[in-house]
């Protein structure tokens, strides 16, 4: 048998024949007219290189090779249909689901953990995996179905990938309780004196934007350390008498361990998106997942 050229369409019509043992009831229930599966009926006998199904008084009787047909046919078209059918209406409590999404540190605690709290609990079959954000390589990894979304500013983003605001994140300046010089209030002079700590995502770096605006107020302020990771930070700051500024997001939940106050001058926040490309858009699962993380972003 040439499978390449086998028509699935002609399964179905074996399947309803098979059930009716009539070719007029056959017609009936999958919508066509009795000539259409007469013709469909001479395919199948030619595929399969028997009669299939014998004329009698009352209608049409299987063959010895049809009935052999009639269990595994069934078991297949049903497997075909359920995988269908779960592409079209999923399934969180049954379905299985793998999802990669790439993010920055920061966006993997954010987002990311409470995400994975949500589908344990709503989708127990689904599995997150986190991958490195890498804007240069992100449309080719998408197109490639090595990531399926993306969690970031959506400036960095390929124009060609499908987006959604999540939120708008600002900046505050953390210490740990009991810090002798962070208040509420606090000058620019003040904040200045302060002992930071910042974020290099390069690495190595002990300056910011943030600087370059304290720079046009008259003002250079202490970076007494440079961490990689933003994740690292509120640990730190916990422990010690540095200060840092983070997206406030981060450190919600923390306020028994930190002291959260405003920057005492303007520091620009940052807009967070999920991306995602048009290959997985239609995908029941995924569009499903988007809707989460939709969700929780409102909440958070």
């Amino acid at each position: 048998m040439d499978t390449k050229r086998l028509d699935l369409n002609l399964l179905v019509t074996l399947e309803a024949l098979l059930a009716e043992q009539n070719v007029t009831r056959a017609a009936e229930r999958l919508h066509l007219s009795q000539p259409a599966v007469s013709t469909q009926l001479g395919r199948l006998r030619t595929l399969f290189d028997d009669p299939l199904l014998i004329p009698t008084q009352r209608g049409m009787t299987p063959t010895a090779k049809a009935l052999e047909l009639l269990d595994p046919l069934r078991l297949a078209l049903d497997q075909v249909r359920a995988t269908l059918a779960e592409h079209r209406h999923f399934d969180p409590g049954k379905a299985s689901l793998t999802v990669a999404i790439a993010c920055t540190d920061y966006l993997q605690a954010a987002v990311v953990q409470p995400l994975a709290v949500a589908l344990r609990k709503r989708a127990p079959g689904a599995r997150i995996a986190l991958r490195h954000l890498d804007p240069s390589q992100l449309e080719t990894q998408m197109t490639n179905g090595e990531v399926d979304l993306a969690l970031m500013t959506p400036e960095h983003g390929p124009g060609s990938l499908r987006s959604r605001h999540l939120f708008d994140e600002r900046y505050v300046l953390i210490g740990r309780q009991r810090h002798p010089g962070l208040r509420s209030g606090l000058s620019v002079e003040q904040f200045a004196r302060l002992d930071h700590v910042i974020v290099s995502l390069r690495g190595g770096d002990f300056t910011t934007p943030v600087d370059d605006g304290l720079a046009a107020l008259g003002y250079q302020r202490n970076v007494a350390l440079s961490a990689a990771s933003f994740l690292v930070v509120p640990e730190i700051v916990a422990h010690s008498d540095f200060v840092a500024l983070v997206p406030e997001r981060l450190v919600r939940g923390r306020r028994e361990a930190l002291q959260v106050v405003e920057c005492p001058f303007p520091v620009p926040g940052f807009t967070v998106s999920m991306l995602w490309h048009e290959r997985s858009h239609g995908h029941s699962g995924q569009r499903w997942v988007r809707e989460v993380i939709m969700e929780l972003a409102g909440t958070l």
